[in-house]
């Protein structure tokens, strides 16, 4: 018995729709954002116009930023890649991640506040 033809056509177009279309335009595009957004940080690292606090911060949205960039052009993250479902892990991700960092902080400042020897037990201890 041979197969359906009907089935493999539609199991085909079933395939090709799920497949995330990229063209070079969008590379390049993706390609470009990346290196502007490597070169800005760089360039803040090296000549320093701002304060180092200052520079931390915006560094930290520029690598943000290309993280985004990454997702969307080079890994074709969309709502609509696979059924929503790339999408809505990595809202997971991102949350659980953002609980872990949260409450491995709150647990370091309350470790230093609480189990750190303060000045005036420090003249105690002589």
């Amino acid at each position: 018995m041979s197969p359906d033809p009907h089935a493999e056509h539609e199991h085909g177009h079933h395939a090709a729709a799920e497949l995330p279309h990229a063209t070079m335009r969008d590379y390049l595009i993706g390609f470009v954002l990346s290196v502007i957004l490597t070169a800005i940080p760089f360039w803040l690292v090296m000549t320093m116009p701002l304060s180092p606090a200052l520079t931390a911060a915006v560094i930290m949205g520029f690598a943000v930023a290309q993280i985004i960039v990454h997702m969307v052009f080079f890994l074709h993250m969309n709502s609509k890649s696979e059924g929503g479902w790339t999408m809505l892990s990595l809202i997971f991700t991102i949350t659980v991640v953002v609980i872990m960092l949260a409450g491995s902080l709150w647990v370091m400042h309350h470790l230093n506040t609480n189990m750190m020897p303060m000045p005036h037990d420090m003249s105690e201890m002589r």
